[in-house]
């Protein structure tokens, strides 16, 4: 008697939309999961977690700067790499960090490359860090809101500098 030829099994794959997709809420729902693991399990129920206002302003100054330095600066580009590439802007003023590959890569290197998108699960961690270890996370916020306020300076003075220019242009 003839030896049956053993058939594969047939694989599934999901299109590069439907794992893009399917990794977007995998990661929301890592989110929430640990946002309600946090509020219902680590901190006591009589503990209050409301920031204070001055707090609140170096939680968002210090989630700007992380968020942006991860998604956008040469420091974190080995972090990117896996997920993102660098492209020329189309304005020819520099270089733009864009999401690469599909799938689950791809749906990495969007948050990655978004500097709020990255920023929300930054704050989420200074947030959880002034709970569970106050200090060095009011360490971090210090420096990271300092270098915030810093960079919020810089950005309008070399904003007001490229209308000085481009006036100057215009008017030559």
């Amino acid at each position: 008697m003839p030896t049956p030829i053993p058939m594969p099994m047939p694989t599934y794959r999901l299109s590069a939309q439907s794992e893009t997709a399917a990794t977007k809420l995998t990661l929301m729902s890592i989110f929430v999961a640990l946002l309600g693991t946090f509020a219902t399990r680590l901190i006591p129920s009589n503990r209050e977690v409301t920031p204070r206002p001055y707090e609140l302003l170096m939680l968002g100054l210090a989630s700007f700067r992380i968020g942006r330095m991860l998604a956008y600066e040469g420091v974190a580009e080995p972090l990117r790499e896996p997920f993102t590439q660098t492209e020329l802007d189309d304005s020819g003023a520099g270089q733009t960090v864009v999401a690469a590959g599909q799938g689950v890569r791809f749906a990495l290197g969007q948050l990655l490359s978004c500097p709020i998108c990255i920023g929300t699960w930054v704050a989420a961690a200074l947030v959880y860090g002034l709970q569970l270890v106050p200090r060095p996370t009011r360490i971090l916020l210090a420096i990271m809101s300092t270098i915030g306020v810093a960079q919020l300076f810089h950005s309008v003075t070399e904003w007001l500098d490229w209308n000085a220019r481009a006036a100057r242009h215009r008017c030559s």
